[in-house]
C-alpha cells in the first residue's frame, strides 16, 4: 500500500540522519539507494539494477551506477565530487540507450547534494541530502504518483475580457443596463472575435468600419452599429440594393444572435475609444470561453451566490473531460497509429466514432465545459485526418472530411441570456477549429452561413425531462458544473426542488443542491448504461454527513465512481472571481473500469495521479463502508459534545444599519484589565474562556461566570450592570426566541455545558497541514467554548487514543471540512472503531499519552499550533507521539492476521473500514424487517 507524503517525510528525515556521513561511491552506493527506495517503501531490487551495461555513441563501455528502464538513471559520486562531470556522463549513457529504454527522469549524487532532472518537462531540482524530507513528491515516480499538469486558461483571453469589462462599466455608468447591455456586448465581443479570425472576408474590417464611418464625438455610432448589426442577421439575396457599399461587405452569420430588436447605447467620443481600442486587440487567439468570464464579470456577487454560478477556467475543465473521455480516446488513436495492418480502418472507425458522441451539460451556463469538449474532439478528428489522409490530403475537400459538428452538444441552462451566450460561443469556437483544419489541409474552411446548431434549451433542468432534450439512448457523457448552494442558502423554490427529486424521508435535506444533479444523471442514465458522468462539486458531498446519505442512494442504482478528483481549490478568472473548495467525481456503470485517484498534496497545486482497486463515497481506495451520523457514543465509552455557548449580545446592530462589536459576558485580555480598574472585587468571577483557536494559539479570553454570584453583589457593581443590560439588550434583538427568552437570565449562559471536573477538549477545526490534531486535557474551571468538543471525565488512555494516527487517519477520511481544514465532530468519535481495551492495554496508553504531554512541557513557551507544525513539530514530541501510534496500532494488529505493523495510513483506514464493516454488519441485519419480532441486536463502535 502506497504510504502517505506525511510518512514518506519522516522516512526522510530519518534517512538523511542515517546517511549524513556517508561519502564513498564504491562501498556504499548500494546500501545508500536500497534505503532511499526504503524511504518510499518501495523495494529497489523489484525495479531497478546497479552497474547496468551501456555501449556509448563512441562505442566504449559504461556501467550506469542505477538504472529503472524507462524510468531513472542515477549517476553517483563520491563525496565532494563534480557533479558537472556526472550529468555529463549520464546525458552520455542516455544517448546509447534505445529510445524504449531511456529515463524520464535522472539523479545526480554525491551523497549529500542531490539534482533530479525531470527530462519530461526540463524541471530541474537541486537540494541537500538534510533537506530530502522538503522534496519527496518530486520523487512520487518511484510509488507511480507524479505531477499532472493541466493547460491553464491563456493570459489573452483575461486581457481581452478586461477591455470589455471597461467598456461595459462605461456603458451602464450612463444608464444603460440589463438585457439590453448583455445583448448588445456579446453582439460586440462576436464582431471583434469575427474580425480577427476570418469570419468576416477581410481582416479588420469592423474595426476599419468604426475608424472610417463613425464620427470621433460617437454621436452617430448608435444608427452604425444598428446597421451593421441589422446586415449580419440579413442574407445577401435579401439585402437592400441601395445599402451602403462597406455594410454589403460584411457576410451573412445566422444564428439568433442578431434576430432581436434590442435598444443599442448612445456613445460618448470616450465609449467609441473604447470599442476602437478593444477593435485593435489582436482576437485570433482569444478562446470563446471568454464569454463565460465576460458574462461571470457583469454579474454581481449576490446573484452569483443566488444562481450558485461559478465560471469554470480551461484548466479545470480539463480536470473534468480528460478522465471522463478525452484520455481514452487519445489512447485509442493512439493504438490506432501504431498499427501496421488495419491502420486506415482503424482510423476511418475511430473519425466515425468521434462524429457518433453526444455530450450533454445539463447545467450549462455560458457553454464553457461544451465548448472546451467540442475543441478537444475537433482537434482528434483533424489530427486522425493528418494521419489517415497523408500525402493525398491537399487533394481532398476537407469540409467532406470533417464530420464533427456542434450539433453533437446538448445544454440545460437557466437563463435565456448565457444559454444564447453558449450557442453562439460554440460557433465561434467551431470557426476556430475550422481554420486549424484549413491550415491542416491548405484550403480554407468556414461554416458560415451557420447551418448546424448547438442544442441549449433554455429552462430549469430540475424541473425539464432530459429525455426531452437529449434522448438517453442517444447520449454518451454528462459533464458540467452545476450550482453549490447550501441548505442554509437554497431559496423555497429550490428546497422543493430538492423534496421533489429526493423525497422527504431520511435526511436529504442536509445534502447539498448539487446533488440533486447527480441524482437526476443517473436516473436519466438508466434507460442507457453506457453514459458516462462526470461533475464538479462542492466537496462536501464527500465529507461527514453528507457522504453517508448520498453515495448509498446512487450506488444502490448500480453505478461507482470509476475516478475522482480529491479536494483542491479553483477560482474564476472573471472579476469578481469566487474561490472554491471543490471536488470531481466520475461515474459509470461499467465495473471494469480503470478506478483513478487525482489527491493534492496543495489545494492550489497540481494532482497525484495513481490507479485505485476501488473509490468509495469518501473519494479513497476502500471499501464501500459509508459512515453514519451517530449522534450517541458507543456503549461504555464517555459522551462527547460541544462547550458552552454564551450568545451575550456582544455584535448587534446599530440604529445607522451598521454593526457594533461590544464586551459584555466575554472579554479580551485588555478587556478584562479595564474592567478590574473599574470592578477590582469582580476578579473572583473571572474565567479562562478557551475556544479552539485559544486552544491552538495559547492566547487567553476570559468570560464573566455569574451562576452562582449573590444578587447583592450584582446589585453594588454598576459596570457589571452596564454589561448585564448590553447583553439582555442584545439577546432581545435575536430571531431565535429561545435566545430571547434568555434576555431574562443576562447572568447565564444561553447554553451551559460546562463540566464539574477535568474534561479532554478537541479544538473543532484545525488546519489540514498537521499530522495530528492538538487536544489536551483541562480543569473543570476552565470554561470551555462550543468551539471546543469535550470529553467530561475523559480517562488517560482515551487521550491517547484519540491523538492517535490510527485515529487521525480515520478523522482525515470521514470528518467534514471547513474549507480545507478539518471539521472535527462527535460522529468521528462515535463511529469510530475501538480496539479491546484490557486493563494491561489501558495502562501502557495511560504512560503512552503522558509521555507527549511530558514531550510538551519541555517547551513550555510554545503554542500548541507551534507543536504541531509539521516544519517545527520538535523531535521528542514526535517521537513520542510515534511511540503512541504504534502503541494504539499493536491494539489493532491483533485482528490482523499476519501483519506486524501497518505501514501506512492507507492500511490503518481500510483496516478500520473492514472492522466498521465487521461491527455493523449484525446491527444491519437486526434492522431489516422480520416476519417476526425480536429485539435488535447493539454492537459497541
Amino acid at each position: 500500500m502506497r504510504l502517505s507524503w506525511n510518512e514518506i517525510r519522516v522516512r526522510a528525515k530519518s534517512f538523511a540522519d542515517e546517511w549524513s556521513d556517508a561519502a564513498y561511491e564504491k562501498g556504499e552506493t548500494q546500501s545508500f539507494y536500497n534505503a532511499l527506495f526504503h524511504v518510499f517503501g518501495k523495494s529497489r531490487r523489484s525495479v531497478a539494477t546497479y552497474e547496468e551495461a551501456v555501449k556509448k555513441l563512441d562505442n566504449r563501455q559504461g556501467f550506469i551506477d542505477l538504472f529503472w528502464r524507462g524510468t531513472l538513471l542515477v549517476e553517483q559520486k563520491s563525496a565532494g565530487r563534480d557533479l558537472i562531470k556526472a550529468r555529463a556522463q549520464a546525458f552520455e549513457y542516455i544517448d546509447g540507450l534505445k529510445d524504449t529504454d531511456k529515463p524520464r527522469y535522472v539523479l545526480l549524487s554525491d551523497f549529500q547534494n542531490f539534482d533530479l532532472i525531470n527530462l519530461s518537462t526540463r524541471e530541474e531540482t537541486s537540494f541537500k541530502l538534510a533537506e530530502l524530507h522538503k522534496h519527496v513528491e518530486k520523487f512520487g515516480f518511484i510509488i507511480g504518483v507524479e505531477k499532472r499538469s493541466f493547460k491553464d486558461q491563456d493570459p489573452v483571453n483575461i486581457k481581452a475580457a478586461e477591455l470589455v469589462g471597461k467598456l461595459h462599466d462605461e456603458i451602464e455608468a450612463s444608464g444603460f443596463t440589463g438585457h439590453d447591455l448583455e445583448v448588445f456586448l456579446v453582439r460586440l465581443v462576436f464582431c471583434l472575435f469575427a474580425d480577427d479570425t476570418g469570419v468576416f472576408p477581410a481582416k479588420d474590417m469592423f474595426l476599419e468600419y468604426l475608424e472610417t464611418r463613425t464620427s470621433e464625438d460617437g454621436t452617430d455610432m448608435r444608427g452604425k452599429l444598428s446597421g451593421l448589426f441589422e446586415i449580419l442577421n440579413t442574407p445577401e439575396t435579401a439585402r437592400n440594393k441601395n445599402e451602403d457599399e462597406d455594410l454589403l461587405a460584411f457576410p451573412y452569420i445566422n444564428g439568433s444572435l442578431f434576430e432581436e430588436n434590442t435598444r443599442i447605447p448612445p456613445f460618448t467620443s470616450g465609449m467609441r475609444e473604447s470599442l476602437i481600442s478593444a477593435s485593435r486587440f489582436d482576437w485570433s487567439p482569444i478562446s470563446p470561453a471568454i464569454f463565460g468570464s465576460l458574462f461571470q464579470s457583469v454579474m454581481n456577487a449576490k446573484e452569483r451566490r443566488a444562481k450558485g454560478a461559478h465560471y469554470t477556467t480551461e484548466k479545470n475543465i480539463m480536470k473534468v473531460i480528460g478522465p471522463l473521455f478525452l484520455d481514452a480516446l487519445k489512447a485509442e488513436f493512439a493504438h490506432a497509429k501504431t498499427l501496421t495492418r488495419g491502420k486506415n480502418n482503424a482510423l476511418d472507425k475511430f473519425i466515425d466514432k468521434l462524429a457518433s458522441l453526444t455530450f450533454f451539460d445539463p447545467a450549462c451556463g455560458c457553454g464553457n465545459f461544451l465548448i472546451i469538449a467540442y475543441r478537444e474532439i475537433r482537434t482528434l478528428e483533424t489530427e486522425a485526418l493528418k494521419v489517415r489522409l497523408g500525402k493525398v490530403q491537399l487533394e481532398l475537400d476537407a469540409k467532406i472530411l470533417s464530420i464533427v459538428d456542434v450539433d453533437q452538444f446538448y445544454g440545460i441552462e437557466l437563463e435565456e441570456f448565457p444559454a444564447r451566450i453558449a450557442e453562439t460561443a460554440m460557433w465561434m469556437m467551431d470557426h476556430i477549429m475550422n481554420n486549424e483544419l484549413s491550415l491542416a489541409f491548405g484550403q480554407n474552411f468556414a461554416r458560415i452561413p451557420l447551418e448546424a446548431a448547438p442544442h441549449v434549451h433554455c429552462g430549469d433542468a430540475l424541473e425539464l425531462d432530459w429525455a426531452e432534450v437529449l434522448n438517453p439512448k442517444d447520449c454518451s457523457y454528462i459533464l458540467g458544473n452545476p450550482p453549490f448552494i447550501g441548505h442554509q442558502w437554497r431559496t423555497k423554490i429550490q428546497q422543493g426542488q430538492m423534496h421533489k427529486i429526493w423525497g422527504r424521508k431520511g435526511q436529504v435535506n442536509r445534502l447539498d443542491y448539487v446533488t440533486c444533479w447527480f441524482k437526476l444523471a443517473i436516473d436519466y442514465s438508466q434507460e442507457n448504461k453506457r453514459i458516462k458522468t462526470a461533475f464538479v462539486a462542492t466537496n462536501s458531498i464527500s465529507q461527514g454527513e453528507q457522504a453517508s446519505i448520498l453515495w448509498p442512494k446512487l450506488f444502490a442504482l448500480g453505478t461507482h465512481i470509476f475516478f475522482a478528483h480529491r479536494t483542491f481549490q479553483w477560482s474564476s478568472e472573471a472579476r469578481g472571481k469566487a474561490a472554491v473548495h471543490c471536488v470531481i467525481v466520475g461515474l459509470s456503470y461499467d465495473h471494469n473500469d480503470q478506478n483513478i485517484i487525482y489527491e493534492y498534496a496543495d489545494i492550489n497545486g497540481e494532482p497525484s495521479i495513481y490507479v485505485a482497486t476501488q473509490i468509495n463515497g469518501y473519494l479513497i481506495d476502500a471499501p464501500q463502508v459509508l459512515i453514519a451520523a451517530r449522534g450517541k457514543a458507543p456503549d461504555g465509552m464517555p459522551t462527547m459534545y460541544k462547550g458552552s455557548q454564551p450568545t451575550d449580545g456582544a455584535r448587534i446592530r446599530g440604529d445607522d444599519g451598521k454593526y457594533i462589536t461590544r464586551s459584555n459576558l466575554i472579554l479580551t485580555q485588555e478587556d478584562r484589565e479595564l474592567f478590574l480598574q473599574e470592578a477590582p472585587g469582580a476578579k473572583k468571577w473571572l474565567r479562562q474562556f478557551i475556544g479552539g483557536e485559544e486552544l491552538l494559539s495559547g492566547k487567553t479570553r476570559w468570560c464573566l461566570w455569574l451562576k452562582d454570584v449573590s444578587p447583592s453583589e450584582i446589585r453594588t457593581c454598576t459596570p457589571l450592570k452596564v454589561r448585564l443590560d448590553r447583553v439582555r439588550e442584545g439577546r432581545l434583538q435575536s430571531s431565535t426566541k429561545s435566545v430571547r427568552d434568555y434576555s431574562k437570565f443576562p447572568t447565564l449562559f444561553t447554553q451551559d455545558r460546562q463540566p464539574n471536573e477535568k474534561y479532554l477538549a478537541i479544538p473543532r477545526v484545525s488546519s489540514e497541514r498537521r499530522e495530528y490534531i492538538p487536544m489536551t486535557v483541562l480543569d473543570a474551571k476552565i470554561i470551555a467554548h462550543e468551539k471546543l468538543l469535550i470529553i467530561p471525565s475523559a480517562p488517560d488512555w482515551l487521550f491517547s487514543l484519540l491523538t492517535s494516527a490510527m485515529h487521525m487517519g480515520w478523522m482525515r477520511t470521514i470528518t467534514g471540512r471547513l474549507k480545507s481544514d478539518y471539521s472535527y465532530s462527535p460522529t468521528v468519535y462515535n463511529s469510530f472503531p475501538w480496539p479491546d481495551m484490557t486493563d494491561k492495554a489501558k495502562a501502557i496508553l495511560t504512560k503512552t499519552g503522558q509521555a507527549i504531554l511530558d514531550a510538551r512541557a519541555e517547551w513550555p513557551e510554545a503554542s500548541l499550533a507551534d507543536l504541531y507544525d509539521p516544519d517545527a513539530m520538535p523531535a521528542n514530541l514526535r517521537k513520542a507521539h510515534i511511540a503512541n501510534d504504534k502503541a494504539v496500532d499493536k491494539l489493532y494488529l491483533a485482528d490482523k492476521k499476519g501483519s506486524k505493523k501497518f505501514d501506512s495510513e492507507r492500511e490503518r483506514v481500510e483496516h478500520l473500514f473492514a472492522l466498521y464493516e465487521t461491527l455493523t454488519a449484525p446491527m444491519l441485519a437486526a434492522a431489516t424487517p422480520k416476519k417476526r419480532r425480536g429485539r435488535t441486536r447493539k454492537v459497541k463502535l
